[in-house]
């Protein structure tokens, strides 16, 4: 291994040395050696039809629309026809040197105790089936097993081979609904290592910080979460071997090796809704040996068969048929789906440029997701933003049924370091994972509204009732990404609501209002106060739920925090207990 390791870093060195940031091919003649099988590489694109191109025929990793540039993965056949094709092809000496060292630490054969080969952060498909089923042991009345669907090999080999889709559904059963529903989808593509750890470590925080943090216990007790961390647990399996693998293995197809890269049906240009009807060419690829190859016909693998199920069964129905019916303002419901890497947060459509009929409403949920990771937040089909697609999840999820859904693209690489994921996504990722359970509810209304950027209790930690607690909150209406792609217009505070122990849509619930600290409300962000009324709560850990609304009448997310009245255990702890 260490020998391995020196040989690439010779390779970045020597191919730093023929000129200090990049390498030009000559002739057509790219540098040797070509390490796992091929390099990164940079090409020009002319416009957004360029682009397209490029991606329906190579393995495009990254876009910058700013400098129209596309980083690639490119094996000597495909560096000969882009030559070929006249178009200028740089290699990026440091990034082929990283990619050949991810898959060198993804195939490792020394012993290991736990994780992905040299990824020990990231759980393998069965560890990661393992985890739910520990989960839902752990903890019964907020945790229920599902099986989504199963495999194409698992289809193929009658169970003999291949994997169920398993998943998660996260709510105190103890508390009757309805309630509305978030779901969060991971590794659609296989070699996108952080997503399925990701979806994994929001579904165990949630469940572990039930009755710890106020946040926490709310949602699962007024919203319901399905998690589905290994949507292409077939594929995961290649990618988990060092293997650039982004589709199922459905062998049926291409007509190469097995162990080709090739094979498949990449399931995010599979989904039923516009199924090769990009309103752009090379939204998806008819060739089967493409890594955007869209299957021989809508739907067509168990896969996505079974994530369209799940859809139609937990969602209701709220858009109409036609392109431009808009779903109405006061559905609920949102899914996302978790993709790498190019830091951005996806909005339909991506089948055509034109905007969504909700296409307003999902850009300001996607700008307050990016106020979380730092992303931009652009629409998947324009925008300059990405290339276009057709047959995504997404667009099946909004375009079918009207939920509010989105892409969240994470980090820098497929094969990412543990280092960056824990220093710099997976933190990120939970907080914008929690605001769009938080907003479930209401996804094309709550979003505009101010959020509670902050809230304490004086005295803090337990009182007794009857004595006097002053509730003081910072409300914010500033909480979205700018920059890019265009800022979000915030609007003064008008008002600020609490509620006891149910959020303020629940039948019967009581709100009763702050004041503001400045004596008017009048700002963007506003300070607000309120003393609470402990007489008569009944004694142990309460619920307050605090909710902002703008100048425009939109009231925003709620945001909760504990009110402890007299010392006993917490009321909610035995529902974390087996």
């Amino acid at each position: 291994m260490l020998k391995r390791l020196a040989w690439l870093l010779c390779l970045a060195c020597a191919l730093l040395a023929v000129t200090p940031n990049e390498l030009q091919a000559v002739e057509g003649e790219p540098p040797d050696p070509a390490p796992w099988g091929g390099w990164v590489v940079r090409v020009p694109f002319a416009d957004a039809q360029d682009l397209q191109q490029l991606a329906a025929r190579y393995d495009v990793w990254q876009v910058d629309p700013q400098t129209r540039q596309a980083t690639l993965w490119v094996t000597l056949t495909q560096w000969q026809r882009l030559v070929a094709e006249s178009r200028r092809v740089v290699v990026d000496p440091l990034a082929t040197a990283q990619a050949a060292h991810a898959q060198a630490a993804a195939r490792q054969t020394a012993p290991r105790t736990a994780g992905i080969p040299g990824y020990s952060c990231y759980r393998t498909v069965e560890e990661s089936d393992a985890s739910l089923r520990a989960l839902a042991e752990h903890s019964p009345m907020l945790v229920r097993e599902v099986k989504i669907g199963e495999s194409w090999q698992y289809v193929r080999n009658t169970g003999q081979q291949g994997y169920e889709l398993r998943g998660v559904v996260l709510t105190n059963r103890a508390r009757p609904g309805p309630k509305p529903v978030f779901l969060l989808i991971g590794a659609i593509h296989a070699r996108e290592y952080t997503t399925a750890e990701t979806a994994l470590r929001f579904a165990e925080q949630l469940v572990h910080s039930y009755g710890r943090d106020a946040d926490a216990t709310w949602l699962l007790d007024h919203v319901e979460i399905h998690v589905i961390p290994q949507a292409n647990p077939d594929g995961r399996k290649r990618a988990e071997a060092g293997q650039w693998w982004r589709k199922n293995v459905n062998s049926d197809l291409c007509g190469v090796d097995s162990d080709s890269y090739g094979l498949g049906v990449d399931l995010n240009r599979n989904s039923s809704f516009k199924w090769n009807q990009c309103t752009s060419d090379f939204c998806s690829s008819s060739d089967p040996c493409a890594l955007t190859y869209r299957g021989p016909f809508p739907a067509s693998e168990p896969e996505t068969q079974a994530l369209e199920t799940y859809l139609r069964m937990i969602f209701p129905d709220r858009r109409g048929a036609g392109d431009n019916d808009p779903a109405p303002a006061d559905a609920s419901g949102v899914m996302v789906t978790l993709h790498s890497y190019s830091p951005l947060i996806l909005y339909p459509w991506g089948w055509t440029e034109a905007a969504a009929p909700n296409g307003d409403a999902l850009r300001t949920l996607a700008r307050k997701f990016g106020y979380y990771t730092g992303y931009p937040a652009c629409q998947s089909g324009a925008d300059g933003c990405i290339y276009m697609t057709d047959g995504t999840t997404d667009d099946f999820a909004y375009g079918e049924l009207g939920v509010a859904a989105f892409t969240f693209e994470l980090g820098w690489k497929f094969f990412e370091s543990c280092s960056t994921f824990e220093s710099l996504i997976v933190a990120p990722a939970l907080a914008s994972l929690t605001y769009a359970a938080k907003a479930a509810l209401r996804p094309y209304e709550l979003p505009s509204g101010p959020e509670i950027a902050a809230a304490t209790l004086e005295p803090p930690g337990w009182v007794t009732a009857g004595e006097a607690v002053t509730l003081t909150v910072t409300a914010d209406d500033t909480r979205f990404a700018s920059g890019g792609y265009g800022d979000e217009p915030a609007q003064p505070i008008q008002a600020v609501r609490y509620s006891i122990d149910a959020p303020s849509w629940v039948s019967g619930t009581l709100t009763l209002p702050l004041a503001p600290s400045a004596g008017l409300f009048t700002g963007t962000v506003a300070l607000a106060t309120a003393a609470i009324p402990t007489q008569g709560l009944t004694p142990g850990t309460r619920l307050l739920l605090i909710e902002a609304q703008d100048a425009g009448g939109t009231w925003g997310v709620p945001t909760a925090i504990f009110l402890q009245i007299g010392k006993i255990p917490s009321l909610y702890l035995p529902l974390v207990q087996r």
